[in-house]
């Protein structure tokens, strides 16, 4: 399998290494096996002579189209963590001639793939309208606006959608990388993930902080600083909606077109994001934790752990321990 990594100037370094490292060690290991495995043969390219990192370091690539037609193309991150930074990358003429190599590849019957902001890219060919998609979880705000034809799930590390694929925040590009070796041999990521140490990890609940996602909407930020001063109170949306002057309706549609979240699943997320580090920084019980968050007892808050983060109670509390 032939994979071109679309390396455009302004990288992010580690996102571009983490992708190169693990498909070079699982072509490596595939090699070593005492029945080779299918060999995976891994190229940087791009649509420019000289490419450079967000970090300043000289890339070098192959001109995009110079070589035999790849399988797959890999766009890892940009060096990009704010809304203006990412708007002026993909404004570049470098960015857009990538985005019509992507179109290309993808007409040819390619498979196409993209991590953290790296999914801005291409969401901006068009190739993701109308299907799936993941990105990095704090600019999920700005992912919805730009694009509204995406159904977005940030929850999610890894999106496929048709020959595209989707995966989320900076060491995201760890597991699409692995996704891809996945689809050539399960047996195979297996091995790279174990000689990584790379834990599965279904989801970013575990990751993603509430607060600081990016957003302009005023009357999303006054629900947010009620939802967080009300957190341990029994949730009404009427008085959410009247404490931050607005209709139910709106503010549930304010919620879903900037976060993609119901005003009830924002306010989980928050609590969530509280009884985990409860559970990693505190002995209290489940049951006291789940009073703290709003609960009345431990088992409702056990169901939603169980829901949100993909672990129990004990797995939780392991995580914490085993640091």
């Amino acid at each position: 399998m032939r994979i071109d990594l679309l390396v455009l100037d302004g990288a992010f370094d580690l996102g571009l290494t983490s992708i190169l490292d693990t498909l070079t060690i699982a072509a490596e290991l595939a090699q070593q096996q005492p029945k080779p495995r299918p060999r995976l043969q891994v190229r940087r390219v791009g649509v420019r002579k000289r490419v450079k990192t967000a970090q300043g370091f000289t890339v070098p690539v192959e001109k995009v189209g110079s070589g035999p037609r790849p399988d797959v193309v890999i766009v890892p991150a940009l060096g990009c963590k704010t809304p203006p930074t990412i708007d002026a990358a993909l404004g570049r003429r470098d960015v857009r001639d990538g985005c019509a190599w992507l179109c290309d590849q993808h007409e040819r019957g390619g498979r196409v793939m993209a991590a953290c902001t790296g999914t801005f890219v291409l969401a901006e060919s068009g190739l993701l309208d109308g299907g799936s998609a993941t990105t990095t979880w704090w600019l999920a705000p700005l992912f919805r606006q730009r694009y509204p034809s995406i159904d977005l799930d940030e929850s999610q590390m890894v999106v496929p959608s048709g020959r595209c694929t989707t995966a989320g925040a900076a060491l995201a590009h760890l597991d699409l990388a692995l996704w891809v070796v996945r689809g050539q041999s399960p047996a195979l990521a297996s091995l790279t993930s174990r000689y990584l140490l790379v834990d599965e990890r279904p989801s970013v609940a575990l990751g993603a902080i509430p607060d600081h996602l990016t957003h302009d909407d005023p009357i999303v930020s006054a629900f947010e600083e009620f939802a967080r001063k009300h957190m341990a109170d029994s949730f009404s949306l009427a008085d959410a909606a009247r404490a931050v002057g607005t209709s139910e309706r709106t503010l549930s549609r304010r919620m879903k077109r900037t976060l993609g979240k119901t005003p009830l699943g924002y306010v989980q997320d928050l609590r969530v994001e509280r009884a985990v580090h409860r559970l990693r920084t505190s002995d209290a019980s489940v049951d006291a934790i789940a009073e703290e968050v709003g609960y009345v007892d431990g088992v409702t808050l056990r169901t939603l752990l169980r829901k949100k983060t993909g672990r129990g109670i004990r797995e939780l509390r392991r995580v914490a321990g085993s640091g």
